[in-house]
């Protein structure tokens, strides 16, 4: 089983990696959408993703409006809760090694394994938080979008 759990070290850290990566790109696109929305306004659809889909595809149903804004949050809210079980897990794969080599005298293996250990957890954890941050502000936008939507749905002519 130790040798099973070792060949999971990679992978892990290469998803967290990855995770990582995303979050800083969730985020540049976080604040790109602030910025417009701050420009902007509602009916543009510039910065309101939901206003310019409904717009775009003249949608009018609510649910699926609502469906689609769970979507929209889907990849985000995934990093959020992944990225710190996968962090856990890289943290807890390299302790073997790390654990072995204390045993055996070889304290360099340790400092190396727990390196590993919780840089890995601490990328995971930034990541998280980032997309946390992310995805719960997007809520609020989409929510904000949604009641408009509620309140100003455009009647779409009818195509004979």
């Amino acid at each position: 089983m130790y040798d099973v759990g070792q060949l999971f070290l990679f992978p892990t850290l290469a998803l967290i990696g990855l995770l990582f990566l995303y979050a800083f790109w969730a985020l540049g696109e976080f604040a790109t959408q602030g910025w417009q929305r701050r420009r902007h306004g509602i009916e543009t659809g510039r910065g309101y993703v939901l206003v310019a889909f409904a717009l775009r595809h003249r949608i009018q149903d609510p649910d699926t409006l609502d469906v689609t804004a769970h979507r929209l949050l889907e990849w985000p809210r995934i990093a959020t809760r992944v990225a710190p079980m996968l962090g856990l897990v890289a943290t807890m794969i390299p302790m073997g090694p790390a654990l072995k080599g204390l045993s055996g005298g070889n304290l360099a293996n340790v400092g190396e394994n727990l390196t590993i250990a919780f840089s890995a957890v601490i990328l995971a954890l930034i990541a998280a938080s980032i997309t946390f941050w992310v995805v719960n502000v997007r809520r609020r936008w989409l929510a904000e979008e949604l009641v408009w939507l509620g309140k100003h749905q455009p009647q779409w002519e009818v195509d004979a």
